[in-house]
């Protein structure tokens, strides 16, 4: 039999926490005490669920309870209708993939916000402009109440009592209010070419597209020329008498000369008009991977480890510039846009920035952990230099070349072999290798995804961009060229000219 004092004691608290706001409810006996009768023991007893003063009120009758309606005074209340922005390190990064549809996601939220401002708080909203492209137009439900006093201002309201449509007329105004159109970008190429014997190495550069519009690649021993007016197609040379190989292709600024890099280490210089070599240079012990012209300048790259600077108007007999940096095979090599700086990249990982007086390197950028065979530089913003790691490293690293820091930097997830700015925004496009094969088009700043284009079976190896900026033609082992539409001829109005670079501004 269960404890008589105890049992009066447990009722008294019972009673106590029924009148006591303060108390939290217990659950107590019924009136003919079988709860206890069965158990023959007191039963258990755990900690109040709620002990703060503000939940609970005192009950008006002696039954005993236990539900509360809880005080809401002194509570917050928001009510938020738009997206959650969701600000974890890394999303950015992790998700570019997703950025196109996260952007316009973002102006529907953005659209269905003002509509709702202007029906529940007469906001008068009438054009999306300024709204829809910016989550800052989602802070004002995500930051403060919604329910507010405010002054009542008149409002003319001119509905039709005709009209059949739900909302007010700003509301029917907003949602006819045009929107910018998203540039949409073709993921099947306009144009594909049989290219056998392209070779599969990822360290050659053996496509290039010169001003002229006429395509030159590297096919086993010999280059062959592609007009994009035309579709004609020509064999330039052939080097299969002298048991070599094509390592290299590029073109001059103006289109009438091609450099020619071959396995056995030599340079060749054609004249395209007449179909002639009119030079040969010599000088390195192993091929030849990477060409940069520079005016009547052209810089080589080789397995040898050197980088040879040689003008091609004088006899192959004077002596070159060297630079000595790399300690492996030279993969990269683009000049700046204003003609002063040369960035090489080498499969010791390592990116150097050179100078026309200097014959050692002026920067040293060893953030990668890969090949480094994919260089671009901005054409929009002075001194800004793009980088891409092979295998082992994926990223694409961005550097301010004025102040020798890093920027920004973004995990492709696939080997990066090749870069291009667009001529027109600031926008770039990257082809991948392993194990993506694909090709990808960036926003920057932002690093966001514009498009993302497959179809090569294997490593998209090569890059080359059309004379308008508007197509590029990409190569892969697959033994194919593949010809794409990704830029836009329009120039961004957003684009800022830099007050740095001091060239643009010399009349």
């Amino acid at each position: 039999m269960i404890n008589q004092d105890y049992e009066r004691r447990l009722l008294q608290q019972a009673e106590k926490a029924c009148w006591n706001p303060s108390m939290s409810p217990v659950k107590t006996p019924t009136k003919d005490n079988s709860y206890m009768d069965r158990l023959g023991s007191p039963p258990p007893f755990s900690p109040p669920p709620y002990s703060s003063p503000q939940f609970g009120s005192p009950s008006r009758g002696p039954t005993i309870g236990d539900r509360f309606i809880p005080a809401r005074a002194g509570n917050n209340w928001q009510t938020q209708f738009a997206m959650i922005a969701d600000n974890s390190p890394g999303k950015k990064l992790r998700e570019n993939s997703e950025a196109t549809r996260e952007n316009r996601e973002c102006r529907d939220s953005a659209a269905y916000v003002c509509l709702l401002k202007n029906e529940l708080l007469q906001a008068g909203i009438e054009d999306l402009k300024g709204q829809a492209e910016d989550r800052r137009a989602l802070a004002p439900l995500h930051s403060g109440n919604l329910f507010q006093y405010t002054t009542p201002t008149k409002r003319h309201n001119f509905t039709s009592p005709y009209s059949v449509s739900p909302v007010s007329a700003r509301s029917q105004k907003l949602l006819r209010s045009p929107r910018k159109a998203t540039r949409k970008i073709s993921r099947i190429p306009f144009k594909v070419l049989d290219a056998p014997e392209l070779g599969d190495d990822f360290y050659l550069n053996l496509v290039d597209w010169s001003g002229l519009n006429i395509l030159s690649v590297g096919l086993g021993t010999c280059v062959y020329l592609w007009s994009a007016c035309t579709s004609q197609v020509t064999r330039l040379c052939d080097l299969s008498g002298d048991s070599n190989s094509v390592t290299s292709v590029a073109w001059n600024e103006r289109g009438n000369l091609v450099a020619v890099g071959t396995h056995l280490g030599y340079v060749q210089i054609w004249d395209t008009a007449v179909s002639k070599m009119v030079n040969k240079l010599q000088g390195h012990s192993s091929r030849v991977g990477s060409l940069a012209w520079n005016g009547d300048t052209l810089v080589s790259g080789s397995r040898d480890r050197l980088i040879m600077q040689k003008d091609v108007r004088t006899p192959s007999i004077l002596p070159e510039r060297r630079l000595v940096g790399h300690r492996q095979e030279v993969c990269g090599l683009k000049w700046s846009p204003d003609n002063q700086y040369l960035a090489s990249g080498g499969n010791d990982n390592r990116l150097y920035v050179w100078n026309l007086h200097s014959l050692s390197p002026v920067q040293t950028y060893t953030e990668h952990v890969a090949a480094v065979k994919a260089i671009a530089w901005s054409p929009h913003h002075h001194g800004l230099l793009a980088s891409g790691g092979g295998t082992a490293d994926r990223c694409i690293r961005f550097w301010n070349t004025l102040t020798g820091q890093p920027m920004q930097s973004v995990d492709t997830n696939s080997q990066v072999c090749n870069l291009a700015w667009s001529k027109h925004s600031s926008e770039l496009v990257s082809t991948h290798g392993y194990s993506q094969n694909q090709i990808l088009v960036w926003k920057y700043p932002s690093l966001s995804q514009v498009a993302k284009l497959t179809g090569h079976s294997t490593r998209v190896l090569y890059l080359a961009m059309s004379p308008d900026g508007e197509a590029i033609v990409t190569g892969a082992g697959d033994e194919t060229l593949r010809f794409w539409n990704v830029f836009s001829k329009t120039r961004s109005q957003k684009e800022n000219k830099s007050v740095l670079n001091l060239f643009s501004s010399i009349r």
